[in-house]
């Protein structure tokens, strides 16, 4: 009986995917249930207390969820104006037959390592570049150019910087692996077709790489709007903690994290959490219609 089950083609598909759906369920769909159930509830040291919709109420009244979203919000938007379009050009670049390919090669892998470097470490590097006092990195560049110590992380503006900074330096060269995988995929002769008919390399880019890429850029930029709105441990190793000055680096993960582990409000956190999956879920699925990725192709 048991050989029979798992050698019938109609249960052999889900035999086979049984293990990834154990996985979801148990890492993702059970806390989400429990995320949803703890919302309703005020949770003190082990005892839950029903309370419907007040957390709710109080995250919609609370002025500094707000600017955390915003924050969250700002900071998801300015991460792919700059980490879609500067790893594409690169991938153009490095993708082209002009240049040394050991020169190449060394380019990617020297932009791969930063991905691969702990968030910690980062942080605290960054922080000492951006740091107040006259020897830091950047304000010996200010210096140089005369407008002398700015205190990075005490403004608004040019904290948003660093922390914009450190993404471009972290994730561009995983999003120009991206998109060099992409573009080895488009057939060469698209580019031999246009070349006799004097297309020039610019056009080429524009009219053959950019479209035969679409696939690739939704996928980054709908990874790029959960990795902005998810967005914590950067803004935390940057400012040395959750209180940055005036709430401006703080994030919506981390008013969660203020909330649920320094406030110890397991209830109204989770109200949190569940606030952010529907904003990331309601903007990548309006994103993915409005992309036509889940129109069927006409044969």
């Amino acid at each position: 009986m048991l050989k029979q089950i798992l050698y019938s083609k109609r249960l052999a598909p889900y035999i086979f995917i049984l293990p990834f759906l154990i996985t979801l369920a148990v890492f993702w769909v059970v806390p989400l249930g429990r995320s949803f159930v703890m919302s309703t509830q005020e949770v003190l040291y082990g005892q839950a207390t029903f309370i419907g919709l007040d957390n709710y109420e109080r995250l919609w009244r609370d002025s500094i969820f707000w600017k955390a979203l915003y924050n969250s919000i700002r900071y998801m938007v300015l991460t792919i104006v700059l980490l879609v379009p500067i790893p594409l050009v690169l991938a153009a670049i490095v993708n082209s037959r002009i240049g040394s390919p050991r020169l190449k090669g060394f380019f990617k892998a020297s932009m791969f390592v930063p991905a691969l470097t702990s968030v910690v470490v980062a942080g605290i590097v960054f922080r000492l570049i951006f740091a107040e006092s006259g020897s830091a990195m950047m304000n010996q560049v200010a210096d140089f150019f005369g407008f002398g110590p700015v205190r990075w992380l005490r403004e608004d503006l040019t904290g948003l910087t660093a922390l914009l900074a450190l993404a471009l330096w972290r994730w561009a060269g995983v999003n120009m692996m991206y998109f060099i995988a992409g573009m080895q995929a488009i057939p060469s002769e698209y580019y031999e077709a246009a070349a006799m008919d004097g297309a020039s390399k610019f056009r080429q880019f524009i009219h053959i790489t950019v479209p035969n890429l679409k696939p690739t850029i939704v996928y980054v930029v709908t990874i790029s709007v959960y990795g902005g709105l998810a967005m914590f441990l950067e803004s935390f190793m940057l400012y040395a903690g959750n209180n940055s000055p005036n709430n401006q680096g703080l994030t919506v993960v981390g008013y969660l994290y203020r909330k649920g582990i320094e406030e110890n409000n397991l209830g109204f956190a989770s109200a949190v959490g569940v606030v952010l999956l529907v904003i990331v879920m309601a903007i990548n699925i309006t994103y993915l219609l409005a992309s036509g990725t889940f129109k069927k192709e006409e044969v």
